[in-house]
């Protein structure tokens, strides 16, 4: 029987907080969709203190703010982006085009069409999230999207100068200085200056996660990106010091986002907490970090493995890594997580920046449904059918009027009807 050592808040709790978020940013869509640029930046210059004459960076422009970033941090967003195109690659090898005949002179097929143009949102803030260039743009062009437009805020009244070479390197095509909800909504709706997409990928704060939400159906989304998720699932060969420090890793991002332990050792469940203690004394972004663990953090004993596996598909976590004896039993087992970090080699941290998988994953209980950002999630697979011969129709059209007759759909019917008298070579009873 699973034990709840420690909690964070209510469901209730949440829900107050998540409908104030979706007030706020259904008026600041209404006023986007009315009043476009002029809403933009009025916007922009609330929250980013940020108005300058164009949000559109012109080629000059990014080569300039390029050529400012240090050579190293170049090579080090080229390393990342060798292995995310090289995974991404990888993957749409995997998805081909399909013609099947089915029946004699019945052909079935599908192609695998990507999405015409993409928005990207690449957070800042706090922490810029010069990955998420890589995850997003990078991964669209290896789709084969034909316009990307990227969206970034400025920090602190600053161009993010590796965020801009990292979007720029990665193939954008159009690059923004602007963020938040404004940015999310002109990207959909489109302004003056801005021309709509037809998608829009990226994981970002509470308002723009909820923005996504509000503006799904009149574009695509990935998926809902809330804040970020981190589980720990260790037994007694794990160590309280790399569980901690997992932990505290992606607690940092927010003081919203969920860290939880799952292990079936009581030592190592106080031990961990002992050693999150000593950790925040020293960790620089502890301010975060601790109001995170204090609100949202959990500590789940459980008797067996077993056990670990349900409470764990239970949570459905963004990021899951396994401190077990054999971590591949969670691999083989496990069916609701974004992603999975097999033993203590890895972590969260090489998968959010470098080592080639995607980032943007599912959070909020979505890992039950669907899974993260890939070249897949660009890709429209479409459906076509072809019928080459007259006996193929009318065969075909005898099942389907009355298949369509058992329905009441007297057009439906007839479509088929129609198709059985020309073709068949006797004639049929009206």
């Amino acid at each position: 029987m699973a034990k709840f050592l420690k909690t964070g808040k209510t469901k209730e709790e949440l829900a107050v907080q998540a409908a104030q978020v979706s007030e706020t940013v259904k008026s600041i869509i209404t006023d986007i969709e009315n009043n476009g640029d002029s809403a933009v930046r009025s916007y922009s210059e609330k929250f980013d203190k940020w108005s300058p004459d164009s949000f559109k960076l012109s080629r000059e422009q990014i080569k300039e703010i390029i050529s400012s970033v240090p050579e190293e941090t170049i090579n080090d967003i080229k390393f990342a982006q060798k292995q995310i195109r090289g995974f991404a690659e990888a993957q749409k090898s995997a998805l081909r085009d399909i013609e099947v005949e089915t029946l004699p002179g019945v052909f079935l097929g599908h192609r695998n069409i990507p999405v015409n143009s993409v928005g990207c949102y690449i957070p800042g803030g706090r922490y810029p999230m010069v990955a998420s260039a890589h995850m997003s743009v990078l991964t669209a062009k290896v789709a084969g999207v034909k316009r990307v437009i990227a969206c970034t805020p400025p920090i602190n009244g600053e161009v993010p100068a590796a965020t801009v070479a990292a979007m720029a390197l990665a193939g954008a095509d159009e690059i923004y200085l602007l963020g938040g909800v404004q940015a999310m909504a002109a990207m959909a709706i489109g302004t003056e200056t801005i021309e709509a997409v037809d998608m829009l990928v990226g994981p970002g704060n509470a308002f723009v996660a909820e923005a996504k939400r509000q503006l799904f159906g009149r574009v695509g989304i990935d998926l809902l990106a809330g804040p970020t998720e981190v589980l720990v699932i260790a037994d007694e060969t794990s160590d309280a010091e790399i569980v901690a420090t997992d932990l505290l890793g992606q607690a940092e991002h927010g003081p919203t986002s969920p860290a939880a332990l799952i292990t079936t050792s009581k030592a190592l469940a106080d031990e961990t907490e002992v050693e999150i203690d000593r950790q925040l004394q020293t960790l620089e972004t502890a301010d975060v970090a601790r109001a995170a663990w204090q609100e949202y953090g959990q500590i789940i004993l459980v008797d067996s493995l077993e056990e670990a596996v349900v409470e764990a598909d239970k949570l459905a976590y963004e990021h899951v890594e396994i401190l077990t004896e054999n971590p591949r039993y969670f691999l083989e087992s496990m069916t609701n997580y974004g992603a999975l970090f097999l033993g203590p080699e890895t972590n969260v941290a090489y998968g959010d920046k470098v080592i080639g998988t995607n980032h943007t994953l599912p959070t909020k209980g979505a890992a039950r449904y669907t899974g993260g950002l890939w070249v897949g999630k660009f890709l429209k697979t479409c459906t076509y059918q072809e019928i080459r011969t007259e006996e193929a129709s009318a065969m075909i059209g005898e099942y389907a009027e009355r298949l369509c007759h058992l329905e009441n759909f007297a057009g439906h019917r007839e479509q088929a009807l129609l198709r059985v008298r020309r073709y068949k070579k006797e004639s049929v009873p009206q």
